[in-house]
């Protein structure tokens, strides 16, 4: 075996010179038989490591992005508006029913309370569906997003008609529920890998 040799796994790295010295000393400079040799030349010695992969196929988000987690704020104030809506609607036709028997009262006689209790219906209906959506927006995939894009849409067109203040801001924040979740990073979030 020599020290020569570029094949021998044991020699000296190449380009470095062999000591000449007593046989039971480490030449000067190097270390001894026995002890780790320091890598002084890369691709000496054992092979580097493969390079580090990204979690998740290289590139899918591991936080919610900050566009997603504003969509979902803005379902949890769309709940609570329509709690508010629920109960005024409510309140407000078992006031017209009450005030039905009232003869101070007439013109209300013929007002249909059951188109108020149907509002209030609805709008805890509205209420209860965008809870939903908040609540599986962390765990929730491709299909959820497609449900909270149809409800941004949807309560965009249904505020138009009753342009009130309450739909202004519906209005606003259908659209921006449906932008936020439509966008890439909504995409990527709702796309991701889950194990």
């Amino acid at each position: 075996m020599s020290f020569g040799d570029p094949n021998n796994p044991y020699g000296a790295p190449q380009g470095q010179q062999q000591g000449h010295g007593h046989p039971q000393q480490p030449p000067q400079g190097q270390p001894g038989y026995g002890y780790p040799q320091q890598q002084e030349q890369p691709g000496y010695g054992y092979p580097s490591a493969p390079p580090v992969q990204q979690p998740y196929g290289g590139g899918a988000p591991t936080t919610m992005p900050g566009t997603v987690s504003a969509a979902r704020v803005m379902l949890w104030v769309i709940v609570g508006l329509q709690v508010i809506g629920t109960v005024l609607f409510a309140f407000s036709a078992v006031a017209v029913d009450q005030a039905q028997d009232d003869p101070a009262f007439e013109e209300l006689a013929d007002y249909p309370t059951g188109a108020l209790w149907g509002i209030a219906v609805l709008a805890l209906v509205w209420g209860v569906w965008a809870a939903v959506l908040a609540v599986k927006f962390k765990s929730g995939g491709s299909g959820l997003r497609i449900t909270a894009l149809v409800f941004g849409i949807l309560t965009a067109v249904i505020a138009v008609y009753p342009f009130t203040l309450f739909g202004i801001i519906h209005l606003v924040l259908g659209i921006l529920i449906a932008v936020f979740v439509g966008n890439s990073n909504g995409a990527a979030w709702f796309k991701r890998p889950r194990y």
